[in-house]
């Protein structure tokens, strides 16, 4: 499966605080089992709670490198329905987007990888499509692709796992908080709720 997202986050539920700073609804996608998909994508970016803080903390330390910040970037909504053992049946399911700001070194040249991506995307989002629907766009003009661990701490740049649809506005918002994650103390350390946005 196309997405396989990187982070420290799980499965969550969506219940507490205000909406999301946006939402997109993908369209219907039929699945191998003949079945149909429908995706949704909920964006903050949020603090990370206290357990993804903590599964942050672990990832950084496995690769040796202290935890800085987490963001938690997105939540994606899966909802399916299909037949199983011969019945019509409906199942779904989330997964949190978050991004653990390890204390990576910083590349001598991330402008090579930002070349690359460039190169790169519209094959990456036409297989994008062909799992999750079209690539999300507004009026026509393609939302940029979101690096999850960005260019100048060594994020791959055409990783699967590494990019996500983000509407201009936002992805403006998390580009300029991803110093503020690297620096240290800051809000991006401090946990924030287990559900932060309402559906």
């Amino acid at each position: 499966m196309l997405l396989s997202l990187v982070g420290c986050g799980s499965a969550t539920v969506g219940g507490g605080g205000s909406p999301a700073r946006g939402k997109w609804v993908g369209s219907v996608v039929r699945t191998p089992d003949g079945g149909q998909l429908r995706t949704t994508i909920y964006y903050g970016p949020w603090q990370c709670s206290a357990a993804f803080l903590s599964r942050c903390e672990s990832k950084c330390a496995a690769q040796g490198y202290p935890l800085m910040g987490c963001m938690w970037l997105a939540d994606i909504k899966g909802d399916w329905q299909g037949r199983y053992l011969f019945m019509p049946a409906e199942a779904g399911g989330r997964l949190a987007i978050t991004h653990c700001c390890c204390d990576y070194p910083k590349v001598a040249d991330p402008e090579s990888l930002r070349r690359v991506w460039s190169r790169s995307r519209i094959r990456f989002r036409e297989e994008w499509s062909k799992e999750l629907g079209t690539w999300p766009n507004t009026a026509g003009r393609a939302w940029p692709g979101h690096h999850l661990r960005d260019f100048l701490h060594g994020g791959d740049p055409t990783a699967p796992g590494n990019i996500l649809p983000v509407p201009d506005d936002i992805h403006t918002t998390i580009n300029t908080e991803y110093p503020a994650c690297y620096a240290p103390g800051g809000k991006w350390l401090t946990p924030g709720p287990e559900r932060p946005y309402l559906d």
